[in-house]
């Protein structure tokens, strides 16, 4: 039981045909409920902090938090930095315990993400710490990512080839399509499949991230707008089309807006039933448990991750 890098986990994958599920994660409830699904269905699991987290909850909260999920359960953990907008948030990250950090150049110039990419990979390296980075960008929001679609860019095959060779990144963040956020579609939800099998035909060995890969559940949907919400009409990726991506080098995949929902719309749903109740442990209790149910059915339906520990 420990902190674990993604490596082993990611080389079981790219040899099978499952992803591994990465949770965002901002409190104590959040980091229970994740973990105990992951127990459940015996899945690898990585736990991922973005600068909105950091801020909110503080680094050395998260971090005991996921080192007391270790020793409750004796699961091994990947604990993952979201989108590190620098190399100093990053080293920061990688000198508090983080196994993994993503720098996130995809903002920059081709040759100015390389070169951001490769000092942080030589300084993650050094600490025995893996490096996620992006090429290509997604459009929507999430904490301090905001890309609107006309500057979202699809990741150039070729690019990514010498983007990883030129780098030595461990794994890589590819825009096929997905969105930041709880977002709607014009027109069909789409991957470009043919360029995601075209990547993994170039970089056979390199594990590929998904971002923005939450389904958008319309159950929570549903209660967030029946207990005073208003998310009419929000959609994400449909759930078939991350289990076909995870049979081309798609080895991780974000989870973050699928979270948030479940554990508003029990919490909402709560305080509607219980307008005089205050105690926090009473609607937190429920909205754990709906993460849990959730997560397990990502890892189980979506991911195809039930039994990887054991693989």
């Amino acid at each position: 039981m420990a902190l674990v890098t993604t490596k082993e986990m990611f080389a079981k994958a790219l040899k099978s045909d499952y992803a591994i599920g990465a949770f965002n994660v901002n409190n104590m409830e959040i980091i229970q409920g994740i973990v105990d699904a992951a127990i459940e269905e015996r899945s690898a699991l990585i736990l991922q902090v973005s600068a909105g987290a950091r801020k909110y909850a503080k680094p050395a909260y998260l971090l005991k938090l996921v080192e007391a999920a270790i020793l409750d359960t004796g699961l091994d953990i990947a604990l993952h930095l979201d989108h590190g907008e620098n190399f100093d948030i990053c080293k920061k990250c990688v000198d508090d315990g983080f196994t993994s950090v993503m720098i996130d150049g995809s903002k920059h110039p081709f040759e100015e993400n390389i070169r951001i990419t490769r000092e942080v990979v030589e300084y993650a390296h050094a600490h025995g710490v893996v490096v996620e980075a992006e090429l290509g960008r997604l459009a929507g929001v999430e904490d301090a990512v905001n890309v609107d679609a006309r500057s979202a860019t699809f990741t150039d095959p070729d690019e990514a080839v010498e983007f990883v060779e030129r780098t030595g990144v461990d794994s890589l963040a590819i825009a096929i399509g997905t969105s930041h956020g709880a977002y709607k579609f014009k027109g069909e939800p789409y991957l470009d499949f043919e360029r995601l099998k075209t990547i993994h035909s170039l970089l056979p060995d390199t594990p590929l991230v998904l971002h923005g890969a939450s389904t958008v559940l319309k159950e929570f949907v549903d209660k967030c707008n029946q207990y005073g919400g208003d998310v009419a009409g929000a959609q994400g990726v449909p759930e078939e089309m991350i289990r076909e991506a995870a049979k081309y080098g798609i080895c991780k995949v974000n989870i973050d807006t699928d979270l948030r929902l479940a554990m508003t719309a029990e919490v909402r749903k709560y305080l509607a039933e219980n307008p005089g109740d205050f105690d926090p442990r009473k609607y937190l209790g429920p909205a754990r448990e709906a993460i849990q149910g959730m997560v397990q059915h990502k890892i189980k339906d979506v991911l195809n991750a039930s039994g990887s520990l054991d693989k």
